[in-house]
């Protein structure tokens, strides 16, 4: 009888990309950088890494991995799509445009995080903190004030962190190193 050769985690992919992207596009919005790295790492970091990442969760049957990594590469690559229209001028794209695209990964992100409240608390504070930053961007793109993209940014940095410490745990669990979870909020 033969062994079954040990596979990587797709999810360490998927956490990277979307932590870094993540990250990179709240330092645009609090002015630390300029767009163009955001538009290169949403396309290929955030978006084609987790699209691989999502289809190789579908390979290991991880419904939720594959839901949440495939919803959010092609958000990536939307919003790089969107960026690359706006910047040479291929359609007339306004900020509340921006806020309705936004509105539909709010409620995506809303019924994900009732599965991530299900696996740990980890997993559940990287989907509350996406979520309350999808819903700050969302104010503040249907006519609120800039304030609230500024105050996304803070809470989107923890959420990129928090998504970057979910993958050193699986990074670092195959070596031996156990990083806490916490437990699921609700049983």
């Amino acid at each position: 009888m033969s062994e079954k050769p040990i596979l990587g985690n797709p999810a360490v992919v998927g956490l990277a990309g979307f932590g870094g992207t993540t990250l990179l596009l709240q330092f645009h919005n609090l002015g630390l950088c300029g767009i163009g790295p955001v538009f290169w790492s949403a396309m290929f970091f955030g978006g084609l890494m987790q699209l691989i990442a999502g289809y190789q969760e579908f390979n290991t049957g991880n419904n939720f991995g594959f839901a949440a990594f495939t919803t959010y590469g092609a958000f990536w690559l939307a919003l790089g799509g969107i960026l690359l229209a706006v910047n040479y001028g291929m359609f007339d794209i306004s900020t509340t445009d921006i806020g309705w695209f936004l509105v539909i990964f709010t409620l995506l992100t809303a019924i994900y995080f009732i599965g991530a409240m299900k696996q740990s608390g980890i997993h559940s504070t990287i989907f509350l903190t996406l979520l309350i930053g999808f819903i700050l961007l969302d104010i503040s793109h249907l006519g609120g004030s800039a304030a609230f993209t500024t105050v996304a940014a803070i809470v989107l940095i923890v959420c990129a962190l928090s998504a970057w410490y979910l993958m050193a745990h699986v990074v670092y669990g195959q070596l031996g190193i156990k990083l806490p979870l916490g437990k699921p909020w609700i049983s």
